[in-house]
C-alpha cells in the first residue's frame, strides 16, 4: 500500500547529514519506509546513555511474558534523572509511550528522532532544563516482535510492523484499570515511581479515509478535577495550534463515525472509561493525551507529525508545567475531600449536535457484489468538505454519592483486592479486629453476565442501589479510605456501577451466581405451610391476579415462597464490598 514519495519530502524527513549515526534508527535510514526490531530499541537506549551520560539514563522497568526487557529512557539536562531528584526539584515529568499497539509504531521512531533533535538543540532548545522526559519506545514489546507485512492491513507503512496485542493476546489499552498483564503492572509501577504530570500515548487510527492527519484528545478537559481541566485544555489547544501552523489538520476528537462506514452519521466526542490510557490518568489527577495519526497517511508523514507532537508537548510543559503541576497538587487536595459529594462515574454526549466542516474526500456508497453490503468507496484525488453532525456537549452520565468514609472489603476478598490497590498505589489498611455496624450495602435488583469472553473475563452488569443495613466484616478485612488523592480511582475500582470496576470485569461474579436451592417437592411443602399466614396468602393471590407471567410459571410461584423462607441465601446478589460513613 506504500505510495512513492517525492524527493523533497524524503529530504525533509531525513536530517541525516549532521546526525550521530549510532543514534539514528533503521526507520530514519530507510527514509521512514521501515521500522527496526526490538533489539534496536535496547541498543539505542544504551547508545543515547553513552552519548549523553549527564542527560540520559537507560532503564529497565519490567520483563514481558516472553522474557524481553521493557526499556525506558530518562532524559533531562536539569541534573534530575531519578524520581527522587525530580520531586525534590519540583520538575514536571512527561511520560511518552509508543507501541502500546505495536503495529501502530509511529511513536517509537518519532520519539527517538525527537529525543536526538532535542538533545542536539535542534528542536525545543532548553526544554529538558525544565522537565524530565521518560520515554518508553515500545510498551507492547512481545507484540512488537510478532513482525509481519500485513499486521495492519488498513495502514500505509511501514513495510513490516508488530501486532496489536501482547503474547498473551491482551490489548494493553484495555488494561489500565484491571491491570491483568505483567506489562501493565510494570507500567503502573513506573507511573507510581515517577508520578508523571503528563502522559502521552502514541497511536495510529483505524477508520475511514479523509484529509485530517492527526487527532489530539486530552483529559481532564470534559471530566475530572475542575481546576486541572483548564491545564488539560491549554495543553490540547497549544499542541493543536502548533500542529496547524506546521501544516497539519488536527482534530480534538477521535474521527470514528457514529454509524460504522457511514460518513453522514458524523462524530461523537466522549470521555473514555479508565480501561484506556486517557481515561485512566484523570482519576489520578494528572493529564493524559491520546495521539492518533491517520493510518492512511504514509509512514514518513505520520512519523514527522508524531515527532512534531512530541516536541510541542515538551515545549508547552517546559513553559507551563510548573503552574500545571501546582494545579495537579491542588487537585490531589480537592480529591481527598470528595467524601459525601456527588461524583460522575461515566460521561455521555448530549443528543444535540452541531454541524461541522470536515475535510474528507468524495465518496460513493453502493452495494458490494462481494459482500452484498452497502460499502463506502473514497476518491482520494478529490478532496471534499463534509458537513456532518458532531456531538461534543459532554455531560455526566452515571452519578453517585461518594462514601463519606470509604469502603470495607471483606477478609475473604482482601488479598486479591489489596494486590490490585497496591498496583495502583491506592491507600488501604487491614482491620486488626472484626467490625460491625451501620453500613451501606449494594443488592442487585438485576444482574446480567456477558455472553462472551472479554480479555479473559466474563463481564457483569448490575442494577441496584446502596441501602443502609447492619452488617459486619471479620478481622483481616480492608478499609479503603475515600480521603486520599486517588479517591476517584478508588471509586472507579469499587463502585459497582462504574464501567471498569472490579465487579464490572467479573471479579465478583460468584456473589451473583445462585449456589443453593430448594427441591421443588420441598418448596411445595414449605409453601403450603407459609400460606397459613393470611398476609402472605393475600400477597400471593394478588400477584397471581395481576401478573399473568408469574401465574403461568411454576418455578416463579415456588420461588415466591423460597425467597421469603429462612433458608434463602441472603448474600445472593449482595455485592461483598460495603460503604461506611465513619472510619472503622
Amino acid at each position: 500500500m506504500l505510495r512513492p514519495l517525492c524527493a523533497s519530502l524524503l529530504l525533509a524527513l531525513m536530517p541525516l547529514a549532521n546526525a550521530q549515526p549510532a543514534l539514528t534508527t533503521v526507520s530514519e535510514r530507510s527514509g521512514f519506509l521501515e521500522t527496526g526490531r526490538y533489539d534496536e530499541v535496547t541498543a539505542l537506549c544504551d547508545a543515547f546513555a553513552r552519548q549523553y551520560p549527564k542527560a540520559v539514563r537507560c532503564t529497565t522497568f519490567g520483563t514481558t511474558p516472553e522474557g524481553r526487557p521493557m526499556k525506558a529512557l530518562v532524559a533531562s539536562t536539569s541534573g534530575a534523572l531519578t524520581p527522587e531528584q525530580a520531586q525534590r526539584r519540583g520538575l514536571p515529568v512527561v511520560l511518552i509511550q509508543g507501541g502500546i499497539h505495536a503495529g501502530e509504531i509511529d511513536g517509537k521512531d518519532a520519539g527517538f528522532l525527537a529525543l536526538r533533535e532535542v538533545l542536539e538543540g535542534k528542536a525545543a532548545p532548553g526544554t529538558l532544563d525544565n522537565l524530565v522526559w521518560v520515554f518508553v519506545p515500545v510498551f507492547n514489546v512481545d507484540g512488537h516482535e510478532r513482525f509481519g507485512a500485513w499486521n495492519r492491513p488498513n495502514q500505509r507503512g511501514p513495510k513490516e510492523m508488530g501486532w496489536r496485542t501482547t503474547a498473551q493476546n491482551y490489548n494493553l489499552n484495555r488494561d489500565y484499570l484491571k491491570a491483568d498483564t505483567p506489562e501493565m503492572q510494570a507500567m503502573l509501577h513506573l507511573v507510581q515511581r515517577w508520578d508523571p504530570l503528563v502522559t502521552v500515548d502514541l497511536h495510529a487510527t483505524n477508520g475511514a479515509q479523509f484529509e485530517h492527519d492527526i487527532s489530539i484528545q486530552v483529559e481532564p478537559v470534559h471530566a475530572g478535577d475542575a481546576g486541572l481541566r483548564k491545564a488539560g485544555l491549554a495543553l490540547r489547544t497549544g499542541v493543536i495550534d502548533d500542529l496547524s501552523k506546521q501544516g497539519s489538520l488536527p482534530l480534538p476528537y477521535y474521527p470514528s463515525f457514529v454509524v460504522q462506514d457511514d460518513p453522514t452519521s458524523g462524530f461523537e466526542d466522549s470521555v473514555p472509561p479508565p480501561r484506556f490510557s486517557h481515561g485512566y490518568y484523570l482519576l489520578r489527577n494528572r493529564i493524559a493525551m491520546l495521539v492518533e495519526t491517520h493510518s492512511w497517511k504514509e509512514y514518513p508523514v505520520r512519523v514527522r507529525i508524531t515527532r512534531n507532537t512530541v516536541v510541542s508537548v515538551l515545549d508547552h510543559v517546559a513553559r507551563d508545567g510548573a503552574a500545571w503541576l501546582a494545579a495537579a497538587k491542588q487537585a490531589d487536595v480537592a480529591a481527598a475531600a470528595l467524601g459525601g459529594q456527588q461524583e460522575p462515574l461515566t460521561y455521555v454526549a448530549a443528543p444535540t449536535a452541531r454541524t461541522v466542516d470536515f475535510r474528507g474526500y468524495a465518496y460513493t456508497r453502493t452495494t458490494s457484489d462481494v459482500s452484498g453490503a452497502l460499502m463506502t468507496r473514497y476518491d482520494e484525488t478529490t478532496p471534499q468538505i463534509w458537513k456532518v453532525p458532531l456531538k461534543d456537549d459532554i455531560r455526566p452520565g452515571v452519578v453517585v454519592d461518594a462514601p463519606k468514609a470509604g469502603y470495607l472489603v471483606p477478609a475473604a476478598d482482601a488479598a486479591w483486592v489489596a494486590a490490585v490497590l497496591k498496583t495502583h498505589g491506592v491507600d488501604y489498611r487491614l482491620l486488626g479486629k472484626a467490625w460491625n455496624g451501620d453500613a451501606e450495602a449494594f443488592r442487585a435488583s438485576k444482574s446480567s453476565f456477558g455472553a462472551g469472553s472479554v480479555e479473559t473475563h466474563q463481564r457483569l452488569t448490575v442494577e441496584g442501589n446502596w441501602q443502609h443495613e447492619m452488617r459486619g466484616v471479620p478481622t483481616g478485612s480492608l478499609f479503603v479510605p475515600i480521603a486520599q488523592a486517588k479517591s476517584r480511582l478508588v471509586m472507579a475500582l469499587l463502585e459497582p456501577l462504574a464501567p471498569d470496576s472490579l465487579l464490572a470485569w467479573g471479579r465478583f461474579n460468584n456473589a451473583f451466581e445462585r449456589k443453593e436451592y430448594m427441591e421443588d417437592y420441598v418448596a411445595e411443602s414449605v409453601a403450603r405451610e407459609m400460606l397459613r399466614d393470611p398476609a402472605l396468602k393475600a400477597e400471593f393471590e394478588k400477584k397471581l391476579r395481576e401478573d399473568k407471567a408469574f401465574a403461568g410459571d411454576p418455578t416463579a410461584r415456588l420461588e415466591f415462597f423460597y425467597r421469603r423462607h429462612p433458608s434463602w441465601d441472603e448474600r445472593y446478589q449482595l455485592y461483598p464490598v460495603l460503604r461506611v460513613d465513619t472510619v472503622p
